[in-house]
């Protein structure tokens, strides 16, 4: 895949964040990432586009599975160095609270990782770290078969 080839290239250790801004779909959710020692952190600020209840206002909760998704494979391509990107086999996501008009951070655990799965639990929260938002747990497939 010539994008992770060419993120590879760059070799400057924040390939992450570079890698981020390439996905059309994170731009539109104006979704950032920093680097806190080994762990990917994203950080999505509060936008009005992004609200589906406009009675709360809550963040869509696709917006949400999308941050879930993106952050659980932005931690495998940081962790692994695979030549292609992690592809998503299933994820399984908690909707805890509303996700309100506030800005929210998230990071994913790599649980587990074979030769061509990995396991990942995610984790968005707003307020504290102890009061998740949202999870998810998901399976992605890191090599093809």
């Amino acid at each position: 895949m010539k994008l992770l080839d060419e993120m590879h290239a760059r070799g400057d250790g924040r390939d992450v964040v570079w890698l981020l801004q390439q996905i059309p779909y994170a731009r539109f959710l104006g979704l950032q990432v920093e680097l806190v020692g080994e762990e990917v952190m994203t950080v999505l600020p509060f936008a009005e586009h992004l609200v589906g209840n406009t009675n709360l206002p809550a963040v869509h909760g696709g917006a949400v599975g999308a941050v879930l998704e993106i952050t659980a494979q932005l931690q495998l391509i940081h962790d692994t160095d695979s030549e292609r990107l992690p592809k998503t086999i299933d994820v399984s996501i908690d909707y805890l609270r509303s996700v309100g008009p506030k800005t929210t951070y998230g990071r994913a655990i790599v649980t587990r990782r074979g030769r061509r799965v990995a396991n990942v639990r995610v984790e968005l929260w707003q307020d504290s770290r102890d009061k998740p938002v949202a999870a998810a747990h998901g399976h992605f497939l890191l090599a093809p078969l």
